[in-house]
């Protein structure tokens, strides 16, 4: 079994920026982005900034800000709770004789 990653504090992260010499103002403008876009990162969720900032530091997004990156759950709904409609086209319901 692997050692789990820690999720990097904010202060890390710039920490971590810093010592591969870089500030994230310049990291910024060298992936196009406005240059104070990454200072916010801290308060702010912009994707595209958050990829960027993560490539650099070889980190994964989803390990830095865990909560603006959900974990996917199943799409498969419970039948017994939310049982299958009649459908709209079904002819049970529907009295001919009626409607003649």
């Amino acid at each position: 079994m692997g050692k789990p990653k820690t999720v990097l504090d904010w202060q890390a992260i710039k920490a971590e920026v810093h010592r591969r010499g870089m500030t994230l103002t310049a990291l910024a403008v060298r992936s196009g982005f406005h240059q104070s876009l990454l200072r916010k990162l801290n308060t702010t969720t912009h994707y595209e900034g958050q990829a960027a900032l993560a490539a650099f530091i070889d980190q994964r997004p989803e390990d830095l800000w865990p909560t603006r990156y959900p974990k996917k759950t199943s799409g498969i709904l419970d039948t017994a709770k939310w049982p299958p409609l009649e459908s709209q086209k079904s002819n049970d319901h529907v009295d001919i004789r009626a409607a003649a």
